[in-house]
């Protein structure tokens, strides 16, 4: 199914009393009594501390923006990737990095030249807060609609995290989005003559989403993949061989493995960027190797490495050693 960008509906869905002779006046005594528990309750949960992120500094850190081919730019954090994919008629924009990282995108958009508020669609791989922490901001920024599969868009409306991420306590919550269109996989997102196609490959969590479109320089196209993290990294006490609150995990994971080695795959982008070794693929371009970010074997090289990183982590849960 083709969702064209023109038919979206893009409207935002934006005194006195005190002791005396041993004794409290009744009204003073409750309100008294109120205002206890209130600060009681605020003490206890309005200002629980965050989850703490040790990597968040090292991740968020500035990146010069640049092209990685055709009309496709990074413009994320030096640790996060954020995709900008440019048409004449608006651009879309892959993933929104930490909170504090929308700020940084929207710079890197600007000095290439172009302009936020022409960012139409906003997409995700998966809906944990070091990706999509900052689509809320992003949206703000730019007024552009939300676009992600039914259970990542269930959690976007209501942010924080979603019921069944294996992460579930082990990771901050994202705020809430407004204005979130839910895609189906195989879906086609058109903004001008940009076709992005929408790939369910769920797993690290239940609406992990990968994404896919041709960018061209002069005559020669290639297909790039931004493949969402397969990765099983779980909250202490998950377990994928046997859980009630994801009981799909292993045979999402399967699919999403399959859909890595047959999807015409010549450049790949990863949310983590140095999981699809770009920044050596970078660093070889700007030392004369024009092709350096071409790979066609990086996809099936991804799902192998995705694989046996799962069957560890089975065989983990099996010998008990799982936490």
């Amino acid at each position: 199914m083709v969702v064209p960008f023109a038919s979206l509906d893009l409207e935002e869905t934006g005194g006195g009393g005190g002791l005396e002779q041993g004794t409290l006046e009744p009204v003073t005594f409750f309100s008294r009594l109120a205002i206890c528990v209130l600060l009681a309750l605020s003490a206890g949960y309005g200002q629980k501390a965050p989850i703490p992120c040790s990597q968040c500094d090292a991740w968020n850190q500035p990146q010069a923006p640049f092209r990685i081919f055709g009309g496709t730019y990074y413009v994320g954090p030096h640790g996060l990737s954020s995709i900008l994919i440019t048409s004449s008629a608006g651009h879309v924009l892959i993933d929104g990095a930490l909170p504090e990282s929308a700020r940084i995108i929207a710079k890197n958009i600007k000095s290439l030249g172009f302009r936020v508020e022409d960012v139409k669609v906003i997409l995700n791989s998966h809906v944990h807060f070091d990706h999509a922490g900052g689509l809320a901001e992003l949206q703000r920024l730019s007024g552009a609609r939300v676009m992600a599969s039914p259970w990542s868009a269930a959690v976007m409306r209501k942010g924080g995290v979603g019921k069944g991420d294996p992460q579930l306590g082990l990771v901050r919550g994202i705020a809430a989005i407004r204005n979130v269109h839910v895609l189906h996989d195989g879906e086609v997102v058109r903004v001008g003559d940009l076709a992005i196609t929408m790939h369910l490959t769920a797993g690290h969590t239940p609406g992990g989403t990968s994404w896919t479109w041709k960018s061209c320089e002069g005559s020669v196209c290639h297909d790039l993949v931004y493949a969402d993290s397969l990765r099983a990294i779980s909250a202490p006490g998950f377990k994928y061989s046997r859980n009630h609150s994801f009981p799909d995990a292993l045979a999402d994971f399967e699919k999403s493995f399959s859909f890595l080695e047959t999807v015409p795959c010549e450049i790949l982008i990863t949310p983590h960027p140095e999981i699809s070794g770009l920044w050596d693929q970078l660093n070889a371009r700007n030392a004369g190797a024009s092709d350096a970010m071409v790979n066609a074997s990086s996809c099936r090289e991804l799902a192998s490495r995705a694989r046996e990183q799962l069957q560890r982590r089975l065989k983990e849960e099996q010998s008990g050693k799982a936490e």
